[in-house]
């Protein structure tokens, strides 16, 4: 693949990052001239302002059938970079809607920055083709996702949260680096497709490449609190700020995977595929079970959803280790799904504790009574995750079991409906919670607000229909598949 100079059209295939970059800016200097009582409105100017690059990202920046190496080879515009970014930007506007009436964040323009970089960085990890520019784009994610996460300073479970999260993230990416600097020491070069080209070689020492890609793996394990590097999770997510915690669990875990997808199939397929792929095959099993069966025993809910988030991460890896288009397809499915779910089922937790100040899953009882509204959306939201049929879930969790099939590893899809049997368990427990017991509070109603309302109606909606009417949404998914599958 040749590597373009540089034209004048290449800036339209990084017009979201530039976008993204004008509207930081622009609430940075609403934040600075307006008074406290207008801050408000900082929310809805990100939100909307996002919503805005992405229909204009959709009408512009679409990129050709031709994936193309842009700005020295640093970056590559094709499908797969694009629906990601889409799916980043759609999440962060989602966040930036459930932030606006939390105290402490909502009215803060520094907030909503530092979550509009966080945004960059993920889009340019999404694209990036060299490793040097993986790894600015990693740290341009990471390290305002660290400040999010102790946003809060007047809560010391947020400080802690912001504290763990640096420490294990410096570390794993000091790791993930190492890694970075072998692979250019073996090959001579940092671009993602040459080292490829070098791998190929059948003279090449094999044993080298898996030492980097251990390195390598754990940097991306740690982003995608993939067992054994979990450990950061259920901590970070529960001090965090929520709507920082639903966006940790779905965006920056659907950069993570973005990236891991293309290091594999690009870089270490030609040599260590059987390798890597039993290596997966372990964490998924472990990811999942781990994962569901901590979750049984949770009694706060943000910890009960990080400890699911940690096993969805599990099914996902499926998908990676089916090693074809229909799992690379399966996973990009799944990851919308999932996005769109857990940022429903962490709305829901948002607007609950605003109301109440509580996580603890028996506070939830007598919801169904409090706000009817509320309890179905996050009804709909947990019965997704579970895997319940009509819904997203459901469809997801289908496809990504149907490509362990094809590619033969029956096993881990068998492991795969264990775990959703046992993940099934604890949802429901959370929705008997809420409309099957009583509370001396239920007939005082649970007032959702605008942002919340809106945010959560197109979520709800959105599970539904991309769980009864797939079609479209897998086709989508399959042509973003062919675009990183067919570049190995």
């Amino acid at each position: 693949m040749a590597i373009e100079s540089f034209e004048p059209s290449m800036l339209i295939a990084i017009l979201p990052e530039i976008a993204l970059l004008v509207l930081a800016g622009i609430v940075v200097a609403f934040d600075a001239v307006w008074k406290p009582e207008q801050r408000r409105w900082l929310g809805w100017i990100t939100a909307g302002g996002l919503m805005a690059i992405l229909v204009i990202s959709l009408l512009v920046s679409r990129p050709g059938d031709d994936a193309r190496l842009l700005f020295g080879g640093m970056l590559r515009n094709d499908w797969f970079a694009f629906a990601f970014k889409l799916l980043f930007i759609f999440g962060a506007a989602v966040t930036a809607l459930f932030a606006i009436d939390v105290k402490e964040i909502g009215q803060k323009g520094e907030f909503y920055a530092l979550m509009l970089v966080s945004t960059l960085g993920m889009n340019l990890m999404a694209s990036a083709a060299d490793i040097i520019m993986l790894y600015l784009a990693i740290e341009t994610t990471s390290i305002p996702l660290y400040i999010m996460a102790g946003f809060m300073t007047r809560d010391d479970k947020s400080t802690e949260a912001g504290f763990k999260y640096l420490l294990f993230g410096a570390a794993t990416s000091t790791i993930m680096l190492y890694g970075f600097s072998l692979l250019y020491g073996f090959s001579g070069t940092t671009n993602l497709y040459a080292l490829a080209e070098v791998f190929y070689n059948p003279e090449f020492p094999t044993l080298a490449v898996i030492g980097s890609f251990i390195l390598v793996i754990i940097g991306f394990g740690f982003k995608i609190s993939a067992v054994p590097l979990h450990f950061w999770a259920p901590d970070v997510y529960e001090g965090a700020p929520t709507p920082v915690t639903g966006f940790l669990s779905t965006a920056s875990k659907a950069a993570g995977f973005a990236v891991l997808l293309r290091v594999l199939l690009v870089v270490f397929t030609p040599i260590v595929a059987s390798d890597w792929a039993s290596v997966l095959a372990t964490m998924a099993v472990l990811t999942m079970t781990v994962g569901n069966l901590l979750a049984l025993s949770q009694k706060n809910i943000k910890r009960m959803l990080a400890f699911s988030s940690i096993a969805h991460a599990g099914y996902i890896l499926i998908g990676v280790v089916a090693l074809s288009q229909l799992g690379v397809a399966s996973m990009v499915f799944y990851l919308v799904a999932y996005l769109i779910t857990n940022l429903a089922a962490f709305g829901a937790v948002v607007i609950f504790w605003q109301a109440t100040g509580s996580d603890e899953i028996a506070s939830y009882a007598g919801l169904s009574r409090r706000s009817p509204g509320l309890a179905l959306a996050m009804m709909v939201a947990f019965l997704s995750l579970a895997g319940m049929p009509p819904l997203a879930g459901f469809v997801a969790k289908v496809f990504v079991f149907a490509a362990a099939v094809q590619s033969d590893y029956i096993w881990l899809a068998v492991v795969g409906v264990l775990n959703s049997i046992i993940g099934l368990y604890y949802y429901l427990t959370v929705l008997k919670v809420v409309y099957l017991f009583r509370s001396d509070d239920e007939d005082k109603p649970l007032l959702v607000s605008r942002p919340n309302r809106i945010a959560l109606t197109v979520l709800t909606i959105g599970i539904v229909l991309v769980g009864t009417l797939f079609g479209p949404w897998y086709n989508l998914a399959d042509k973003i598949a062919g675009a990183i599958f067919g570049s190995f």
